[in-house]
């Protein structure tokens, strides 16, 4: 999805989970191309932080405004990204209890890759375009998240 698309009363609230979904991209891919263990495991616990952040704000803020006013037509979405949500947080526990020595390291950060792909692209191509259709006034969500995101980056353990 196109941030410069998106109309005024969705922009900041899709544009921060818009970068948030860009950036994790960028460190997987950094991830993979990391050359040594100790970079892996610095890049991975990163990801982890801010994708335990960007579900928080989430299932905290924008996906019960959304359910609450976009009503029936979105609870399938919103209860498959609450459930790939349960997957992601289990597997960021496990690498977060690990390191880039042990075993099987490389292929929880690689699979957790895949699901938040997977993740990014249903709400990018189904849910958020279903949103600007449906006229939903985030604005007042943009607020609470940023707040809260910030608040979070100084209290979630890498």
């Amino acid at each position: 999805m196109n941030k410069s698309t998106i109309p005024t009363p969705q922009k900041a609230a899709l544009s921060l989970l818009l970068d948030d979904h860009r950036n994790a991209k960028k460190l997987f891919k950094q991830f993979k191309e990391a050359g040594s263990d100790a970079e892996k495991e610095e890049i991975a616990q990163t990801v982890c932080k801010e994708l335990t952040i960007h579900t928080m704000l989430e299932e905290e803020i924008f996906y019960p405004l959304v359910r609450r006013e976009g009503g029936q037509p979105f609870a399938d979405l919103l209860d498959e990204a609450i459930v790939e949500h349960a997957s992601a947080k289990d597997l960021i526990a496990q690498i977060q209890a690990m390191h880039a020595t042990d075993e099987m390291y490389d292929a929880r950060v690689t699979v957790l890759g895949e699901y938040i792909n997977h993740h990014v692209k249903e709400e990018e191509e189904e849910l958020f375009p279903k949103i600007v259709g449906k006229k939903i006034d985030l604005r007042e969500a943009a607020d609470m998240m940023a707040a809260r995101k910030e608040e979070l980056m100084g209290t979630v353990p890498a």
